[in-house]
């Protein structure tokens, strides 16, 4: 008896290949976003849910995503003024020094923080306070 060998065309292989990968990198993106679809849902509900349990944050929090027109504009000097209390809280809290959120612009009082962080042990923080001008 006669042996048939079946040949398939080179481009039909290549193409059965393709739909494989195809089909892999497909399945590996649908997984891929329904393991990462519940954890970002939690970052979001844990953010919310620091918010309403501090004040000061949720103040800030509830100027996210709005425009102004200047500084001078009244709903910007509300958020500004929110965020330094914020920070200043924030400061006290992790450093044990009291910032004056009214003599610090927000921006200041963030980059203090920064600061702070960053200072070695032997380092006095007048040191860095010195830097920022005050706004009495």
């Amino acid at each position: 008896m006669k042996e048939v060998i079946w040949e398939v065309p080179e481009s039909r292989v290549h193409r059965v290949l393709k739909l494989e990968e195809g089909v892999e990198m497909f399945v590996r993106k649908f997984v891929w976003f329904f393991l990462m679809v519940p954890f970002f849902w939690s970052w979001v509900m844990t953010s919310s849910v620091d918010a309403k349990e501090n004040p000061l944050q949720a103040q800030v929090l509830d100027h996210a995503g709005k425009s102004y027109s200047g500084a001078q504009d009244p709903s910007y000097l509300d958020y500004d003024l929110a965020l330094r209390k914020y920070v200043a809280d924030r400061i006290l809290k992790r450093f044990g020094i009291a910032l004056d959120p009214k003599i610090y612009s927000g921006f200041d009082l963030l980059d203090i923080e920064a600061l702070f962080k960053c200072k070695k042990s032997e380092e006095s923080f007048d040191h860095f306070l010195k830097i920022f001008p005050t706004h009495p």
